[in-house]
């Protein structure tokens, strides 16, 4: 009986694998991934193998087994693979099936390079973003590019072995995509826009791979497209010449399709951006999207000002709510769902996106309120700091230090421009100077401008948006290094200045680190670590009463609005606490081995600094050390000497000298 060897890889292939299981072919299917053998059917027939192979470990495969034919179904693009296969063929005397993917016109506007290398020297003449979708095995090709880890967004399927090739070159957070395509125009488009693409680089990976809808979402989304040409020439046949000669039936590919159960294809939905709400706020793509709608979805207000519309509404913005009633309603085929403001700044665009991953889904974007209210104010918005502290939390002390203009959205039972204000009293920030907006576009909008306690004494309700000017930003200091003239201190103990600088910088804090400081005393290094890690939170984790109220005064004396005084002796008080990124221990209470197991325990990569001023602690230390092995262990002992006045002369006083022990766990 014959025997058919396949090199799969495209959706060609899988639908050839599958029609051989129907047909009882026996068939080996060669795929180059693990994640590529998954795609493929489950069946009697039909044997995976997962693995790149060279051109003699395919001559010996061919060897091996008696097959009668071998199909070529590879990528278009994948042009090494193609010749190993044919020169396989060759040396074992079989049979060589091309099954070709048909070439899409391309648009006449498209940029043609013949190269990836091409395409890179092209865009290092330009300017803006860069969508690649040319997949993972040529990315590194990209590097060459100037800021390529700032221009460059790269979508690639979504397996480990991809994306950690991504990220060891450098893409990663938000300009690494991992998707399995091909993908829609509406998705495209969507992408496109939130990456704000000038060019897209493409293969022309035909119709199966999804290449008219890039050219539709690109020209949609006003980027360029880069187009990289195949390969070569090649002859080969189609998926139904390849099915007629290895004696699949046309019956039976036409009785697959006629017992197949019809795809439950969801609706189109649309996302749009309404702005603030009120009358003429709508763009107008947004005014066409809900007037072509079956259904207008959104919140209660929102859906009172679009109610001239004369359509359904349903009062639901969740992924979960708007599935019901989609299935309630087949007859809906265009759901369209308002959402106040843009559609990229904290909106629920974003859950339904990742909640809807099989929907097509349109994007709309709509005015967002910094940039209507900013307006209104008549100032640029280019240089504002963006915040919401709507449902969230945010450190907005900080953000207001270090930012001449901060804007955040407000509003709630907890969080009212009045409670807003209040906090920046509590934390030092009595100068600035705050601007309120209340019901924007709506008859009763009200805009105030006044002081932080002018503000707070003021009744505001419902929603809120506050503009926050400090003039004095410039002047905040983001480096460690505060005298300790600037901490009050009391009877608490407290890590001298220069040891200070030298163990924060052992800790290697980021931006937005988890951070404990064990044995905090005054919070001389849990301040320093909260200015440092803006967007995280720091622990301070103390015993002692007198020491906690001076922690909780220099936080408020410092401005650390991120810095969370913690009662209690460690490791006990560090069980219910999150997840630590980096710990300092500046006492431990006989408890060090303790400490350090839980830490490890809780984040087995954490970052750890100690100071240990006695000898003891040095010899504890060394001693949990020899049973746990570490990364980037350092070890250095410090001594500062400090000069003091006597009489006309200048001694230098010498402190205790202090161990410093940094490392960072080893991770699972």
């Amino acid at each position: 009986m014959k025997k058919i060897l396949l090199f799969a890889g495209t959706s060609e292939g899988r639908r050839l694998s599958e029609r051989m299981e129907q047909e009882k072919i026996p068939a080996c299917v060669c795929v180059a991934t693990e994640y590529g053998e998954t795609l493929l059917p489950e069946g009697e027939f039909v044997r995976k193998m997962a693995g790149r192979l060279t051109e003699a470990e395919m001559e010996a495969l061919m060897r091996q087994e008696e097959f009668s034919q071998v199909v070529d179904a590879t990528h278009p693009y994948a042009a090494v693979v193609s010749e190993n296969i044919q020169a396989a063929c060759e040396a074992c005397g079989l049979p060589y099936l091309r099954l070709l993917r048909a070439e899409e016109a391309a648009d006449p506007d498209c940029i043609p390079v013949d190269s990836v290398e091409e395409a890179v020297r092209f865009l290092e003449e330009t300017e803006g973003n860069v969508l690649v979708t040319t997949g993972s095995k040529e990315l590194s090709k990209y590097t060459a590019l100037t800021g390529y880890r700032e221009r460059l967004f790269a979508r690639v399927l979504s397996t480990e072995e991809a994306v950690a090739e991504c990220r060891r070159l450098g893409f990663e957070g938000r300009n690494l995509i991992a998707m399995q395509g091909p993908f829609s125009e509406e998705l495209n488009i969507a992408l496109l826009k939130q990456v704000q693409a000038t060019y897209m680089v493409t293969k022309e990976s035909g119709k199966a791979g999804g290449f008219p809808e890039k050219l539709r979402a690109a020209k949609a989304a006003g980027a360029k497209v880069i187009l990289v040409r195949r390969p070569k020439k090649e002859s080969g046949y189609s998926l139904e010449e390849v099915e007629r000669m290895l004696g699949i039936s046309a019956d039976a590919c036409r009785e697959e399709k006629e017992t197949a159960p019809a795809e439950d294809h969801p609706p189109v939905l649309t996302i749009a951006g309404t702005g603030m709400g009120g009358p003429g706020s709508l763009t107008g793509e947004a005014e066409s999207a809900f007037r072509e709608a079956d259904v207008i979805f959104g919140a209660g207000r929102l859906l009172e000002s679009l109610s001239y519309f004369g359509k359904p509404m349903e009062k639901a913005y969740r992924a979960d709510a708007i599935k019901a009633c989609a299935k309630a309603h087949p007859e809906w085929k265009r759901l369209a769902v308002g959402m106040s403001g843009d559609v990229g700044f904290y909106s629920g665009a974003k859950k339904l996106l990742e909640q809807l991953p099989d929907w097509k889904i349109r994007l709309i974007p709509g005015i967002s309120s910094p940039v209507s209210f900013c307006a209104k104010l008549g100032i640029p918005w280019e240089d504002v700091k963006l915040l919401s502290l709507h449902g969230r939390t945010a450190n907005l002390p900080a953000a207001v230090r270090e930012h001449f203009r901060v804007f955040t959205l407000a509003g709630g039972t907890e969080c009212s421009a009045a409670d807003i204000c209040r906090t920046l009293l509590e934390f030092g920030l009595s100068h600035v100077r705050v601007t309120v907006g209340q019901e924007l576009s709506y008859p009763e909008e009200r805009i105030v401008s006044g002081s932080p306690a002018e503000i707070a004494a003021g009744d505001w309700k419902g929603l809120q948006v506050m503009l926050i000017e400090n003039p004095e930003a410039e002047a905040f200091v983001v480096t460690h290094g505060l005298p300790d003239e600037a901490f009050l201190r009391g009877n608490a103990p407290m890590t001298k200045e220069e040891i200070r600088e030298i163990s924060l910088s052992k800790l290697r804090l980021t931006k937005r680190a988890v951070a404990y400081d064990v044995g905090a005393g005054t919070g001389s290094v849990a301040a320093e670590m909260a200015r440092q890690a803006a967007e995280g939170m720091v622990y301070a984790v103390e015993k002692k009463e007198e020491a906690l109220a001076l922690l909780e005064e220099n936080k408020r004396r410092l401005g650390v609005w991120n810095l969370v005084p913690v009662a209690g002796t460690a490791p006990e008080a560090l069980r219910e606490l999150p997840s630590p990124t980096h710990a300092f221990i500046g006492g431990s209470s006989g408890n060090l081995a303790e400490i350090l197991d839980l830490l490890l325990e809780k984040n087995p990569g954490v970052r750890v600094v100690l100071n240990a001023v006695t000898l003891e602690t040095a010899a504890e230390m060394t001693a949990w050390l020899k049973n746990h092995p570490v990364d980037d262990l350092d070890v250095a002992q410090v001594a500062v000497a400090k000069a003091r006045s006597l009489g006309a002369y200048h001694l230098m006083t010498g402190a205790n000298p202090v161990t410093i022990f940094s490392f960072t766990g080893k991770g699972d």
